[in-house]
């Protein structure tokens, strides 16, 4: 059996009853770093060329992140290059600081500061690996070898930037896989570390928790924070970072639980790409902030500018279902979500707090319009046809004429088996309820005497007819007439008119269901003369029926 359970240890959880986080709310932003320039650039199958890394670094800063993880320029030689290219062409704001990784060995930590020689500041990023598995199988050290790997490391961080006294310099310090290491022995090395920087209040440093392969749910992380939290020496001098990746799909929830556990800065990428299935996704973390509405300190409005720079430098396509970025998220098929949405957005005020059905946030904050929030197929329903039609051209359809409307595009999507757009629609309402043939109005002319007096020019059929007629209103009159001149037994039953929401030259939109021929029909029109939209409204429910009955005839 290749497939079986069993070759696989159970995940002991972390003893901690008296657990605090799970009533802990996040009330603000952590600090962010984004690593999409060593993390993710290092998983990928060609990695960015310096030119892209430079479009990359550019949009990071401009969404807002103040660190960046800009490469491992001790292990090779274009990323060595690129944080060259990044000093000495002046790319680096005031208030952003940059970060490098490097293993802990000399030659590798003596490089990545000639790497940085220049900068304003830069945080130094030293790791080395401390679960069991790497510990046995790796290195083939005890607890007390890897703790020496670790504090000659620091040390020669701390000898190493004494020769650079002019960059302001930030220490930061990980044990690779963090979620695979016992929880004391964690504490125990991290404390080490910290004894030989000796961080005060005015220069503090940075302990990073990675996950560095996801091995358990996001509980038992949160749970690691908080006890790491609870144990590490002078925890007022630490900043605690988190890194999670996202094996078992839940790298965003174990970031979000592990700042409710305690952390104060994440570092992520954008649109989660990393190694194996991804790092923990920044825009998804800080946009479910945004969403509870908490400023999440990034500025993610241009979404699609986002999207575009990330999918041109990494060849990586971003996912239409992806968190808050996906060309879909915003978009709804379904009938019942479409009919929820258009009714919200319809009593919605503007100064309201957002609260929407089915849509978490405005799409108008990331730079999207409403145009493809109802996007219309087989699945849909009469209110996202009717929402479409709004939208898009100005009418708002009765209920009446919506329940008709939706039969006629459902048939018509499922005979071509394909999304239908908002021109189709329209195409299909013109059809079926503003047809002008066999016959339609011309002309008319209208007076008042003790009733109404009507007279008016049908073309049918190519010939025209004058009909005189009267009635207790125009419209009235006008159906008379039909009636005596073609013996349709025409009723009104139902009518609705408004202003074209779209138009600019006040043009009016008639809607009307009348009985005809002993059947129900609609119609429209549109006009700038609301009396013959009116009755050209009639006139297309009535050539429904006529044609229907010839249809059937046949």
């Amino acid at each position: 059996m290749s497939f079986d359970h069993r070759k696989y240890s159970p995940y002991l959880p972390v003893q901690l009853p008296d657990r605090t986080w799970p009533d802990k709310v996040i009330n603000q932003a952590p600090a962010w770093c984004s690593v999409d320039l060593r993390d993710g650039n290092q998983a990928l199958i060609e990695p960015m060329t310096v030119d892209e890394k430079k479009r990359l670094f550019t949009l990071l800063v401009k969404v807002g992140f103040k660190e960046i993880e800009v490469g491992f320029p001790a292990a090779s030689q274009p990323d060595f290059d690129f944080v060259r290219a990044l000093i000495e062409e002046d790319m680096i704001p005031d208030d952003v600081t940059i970060q490098v990784l490097t293993q802990s060995r000399p030659e590798l930590i003596e490089r990545s500061f000639v790497a940085l020689k220049g900068a304003k500041q830069a945080i130094v990023h030293l790791y080395n690996s401390t679960s069991p598995v790497q510990r046995e199988q790796v290195f083939g050290l005890d607890k007390a070898g890897i703790t020496e790997i670790a504090v000659k490391g620091a040390q020669k961080v701390l000898d190493e930037s004494r020769q650079y006294p002019d960059t302001r310099w930030q220490f930061q310090y990980s044990p690779e896989s963090y979620t695979s290491t016992e929880p004391e022995y964690a504490v125990e090395i991290c404390n080490a570390v910290i004894n030989v920087w000796q961080p005060d209040t005015d220069n503090k440093v940075i302990i990073n928790l990675p996950a560095t392969v996801e091995v358990t749910t996001p509980n038992v992380y949160a749970d690691q924070i908080e006890h790491f939290c609870r144990h590490v020496n002078q925890r007022d001098n630490v900043i605690i970072s988190l890194h999670t990746h996202n094996d078992r799909g839940c790298g965003v929830a174990a970031g979000e639980l592990g700042v409710m556990a305690g952390a104060d800065r994440v570092e992520g990428t954008l649109l989660g790409n990393g190694e194996r299935t991804g790092n923990m996704d920044i825009v998804t973390m800080a946009m479910n902030l945004y969403s509870r509405g908490v400023n999440p300190e990034l500025d993610l409005s241009g979404m699609d500018e986002i999207i575009s720079v990330v999918q041109d430098v990494t060849k990586i396509e971003v996912h239409p279902r992806h968190p808050y970025a996906g060309e879909l998220v915003y978009t709804a098929f379904s009938g019942s979500h479409q009919d929820a949405i258009r009714k919200c957005l319809t009593k919605r005020n503007k100064d309201d707090l957002w609260d929407v059905a089915y849509l978490p946030i405005d799409p108008l904050d990331l730079g999207r319009s409403y145009e493809a929030v109802v996007r219309i197929n087989s699945q849909s329903g009469k209110g996202g046809v009717a929402f479409v039609l709004e939208k898009d051209h100005g009418i708002c359809i009765p209920r009446w004429m919506q329940i008709s409307l939706s039969k006629i595009v459902q048939e018509d999507a499922e005979s071509s088996a394909t999304e239908i757009s908002s021109q189709r629609i329209w195409e299909l309402f013109q059809q079926h309820f503003m047809a002008t043939r066999p016959m339609s109005v011309v002309s008319y002319k209208l007076q008042h005497i003790e009733q109404e007096e009507i007279s008016f020019v049908l073309e049918h059929n190519g010939e025209k007819t004058t009909v005189n007629a009267v009635g207790k209103g125009a419209l009235s009159a006008f159906c008379s007439g039909l009636n005596q001149h073609f013996g349709i037994h025409l009723d009104v039953l139902d009518f609705e008119e408004h202003s074209l929401q779209h138009s600019s030259d006040s043009e009016a939109v008639a809607m009307v269901q009348v009985n005809c021929l002993g059947e129900r029909h609609q119609g429209a029109a549109i006009h700038a003369d609301s009396l013959f939209a009116s009755m050209n409204a009639i006139i297309g429910a009535v050539n429904q029926a006529m044609q229907q009955k010839e249809v059937s005839v046949a």
